[in-house]
């Protein structure tokens, strides 16, 4: 049917446009945690680990360190599993493709979303389960999404930015559940009305989604979702055209790694991708792990302590610390307007012509150097803001702190994207955020530290921290003198 081309037909539209509300309305809501916090307190969730203490003025106040602690812990298993499930979560995808990953992701959102209308007060344990049944199914929304990305040729990594960039606004949804809390709305009734929003996953899963993957580059007359019956498979070659692009190394004497191998010679015109094992073990996997961990790092911090740190800042003024947490929840709503920036600086280099010998796979990586070094420098800024400890300035900390994670997450998928083979994204893509949500599970004990022997106080943390950001430089910088030297190697050859 011609609705199902990758033409002018509305299907494609109709699958970026639902996807888009999709990750916007549900996939990253574990990130508004701040909001969430400030409820799970008015209902007293953990409650009994307050004790009374005497302020410096002689008056009663009540010691919430320890339910702080608590809730700080959720949050950190939440953010870890989100990030360490993907490792088989995209090898269940890359084996068993979109449909059989959604309906998973489907069941597991409905359940921890229930389980969070069901929890109270009496039985608050029941958030540890359900939250982090809400972060690993919403990332897989955001995991599925991202390959609509390939329906739109040239603007592949814009599009891939912006369903990220949706992925962080989603936090705000629980601003508006807030909002709502506070003018008589219970947290029940709003949970069990995002539980009732499943559908809409499952009429995507099945109308506007297909059943095993979208290819890249995607083949002539590509037809996909049950409207048009039973979508095409693919293999690794079609109509002698690879659905993947290899991944570059810092070999000298080429200019890719073992990217595209040939085959034996009784099939010469057909080519392999890389192994796993060799994409995993260059060095572009590894510094964009570096890359990507120190600065998840510092975000899951700033977001897993903010409540406590505005109650020091604000000297436990709950209308101060509404207004504040307020003000957080609405900058991330604003994600979405930043993430696709980082895609068109991505793309820029898109529809102009590649210097002499230079394929498309390695003008795309040329071009995400100025992605990669903008994100460490945003990030860098963000965590000097967080350091200063003067309430106004958290405005600014708040807005630099969304732009960059727009940048992190959709630069982060963007760039597996183009440096390795696709056929291995699901696997790539959740090897490297698992990877690197053991280094998050440090936000707990740096929790911790500042309760116990820093005294409530972060600074000494924060500027370590700081400091620590400063090596996310290292992988732009690795990528820049790669593509300097395969530039290089190229004017040599052609001498």
């Amino acid at each position: 049917m011609a609705c199902c081309r990758d033409g002018a037909g509305p299907r494609r539209w109709l699958t970026l446009g639902s996807g888009l509300l999709e990750c916007l309305c549900f996939a990253g809501i574990v990130f508004g945690w701040a909001s969430l916090v400030f409820l799970l307190k008015a209902e007293s969730y953990f409650g009994n680990l307050c004790t009374n203490g005497t302020a410096v003025n002689s008056s009663e106040s009540a010691d919430c360190s320890h339910q702080d602690d608590q809730l700080s812990l959720i949050f950190t298993i939440a953010s870890f599993l989100n990030n360490f499930l993907l490792l088989p979560s995209g090898f269940f995808f890359d084996r068993f493709g979109t449909m059989a990953t959604r309906l998973l992701a489907v069941i597991l959102y409905t359940t921890g979303v229930l389980m969070v209308a069901f929890s109270s007060a009496v039985i608050p344990n029941l958030l540890f389960p359900a939250m982090s049944c809400i972060a690993v199914g919403g990332i897989l929304f955001l995991m599925t999404n991202m390959q609509v990305g390939n329906l739109f040729g040239t603007h592949r990594s814009t599009v891939i930015t912006f369903y990220n960039g949706a992925f962080d606004s989603s936090s705000g949804i629980l601003l508006i559940v807030k909002v709502v809390y506070e003018r008589g709305i219970t947290l029940q009734a709003s949970m069990l009305f995002l539980a009732s929003c499943s559908v809409i996953h499952l009429l995507r899963t099945l109308f506007l989604m297909p059943r095993g993957h979208i290819p890249h580059p995607l083949p002539e007359g590509y037809t996909y979702g049950l409207g048009c019956g039973r979508s095409r498979a693919y293999s690794v070659s079609v109509a002698g055209k690879p659905d993947y692009k290899g991944a570059m190394s810092d070999d000298e004497n080429t200019d890719n790694l073992p990217t595209q191998t040939t085959e034996p010679t009784t099939t010469p015109n057909k080519e392999k991708v890389a192994n796993v094992r060799s994409c995993i073990l260059s060095w572009f996997f590894m510094l964009h792990l570096g890359w990507l961990s120190i600065m998840q790092l510092r975000h899951y911090l700033f977001i897993g302590t903010l409540n406590p740190m505005l109650n020091r800042l604000t000297g436990g003024d709950p209308t101060l610390v509404s207004e504040y947490t307020n003000a957080f929840a609405f900058t991330q709503l604003c994600g979405i307007l930043c993430a696709p920036w980082n895609g068109l600086i991505m793309d820029r280099h898109k529809g102009k012509p590649c210097a002499p010998g230079e394929t498309e796979q390695e003008a795309d990586v040329r071009s995400a150097a100025l992605s990669l070094f903008i994100t460490a420098m945003q990030c860098l800024l963000f965590s000097l803001c967080a350091a200063l400890p003067v309430l106004p300035l958290q405005y600014l900390t708040f807005v630099l702190q969304v732009i960059n994670r727009s940048f992190l997450y959709g630069g982060n998928a963007a760039f597996i994207s183009i440096a390795f083979p696709s056929s291995h994204f699901g696997k790539l893509y959740g090897l490297i955020l698992a990877l690197s949500a053991l280094v998050s599970l440090l936000q707990y004990p740096f929790f911790a530290l500042v309760q116990g022997p820093l005294k409530g106080d972060p600074l000494y943390l924060n500027v370590a921290l700081t400091v620590l950001t400063t090596l996310a430089f290292i992988h732009p910088l690795y990528v820049f003198i790669h593509c300097r030297r395969a530039a290089a190697r190229r004017r040599t050859s052609a001498q």
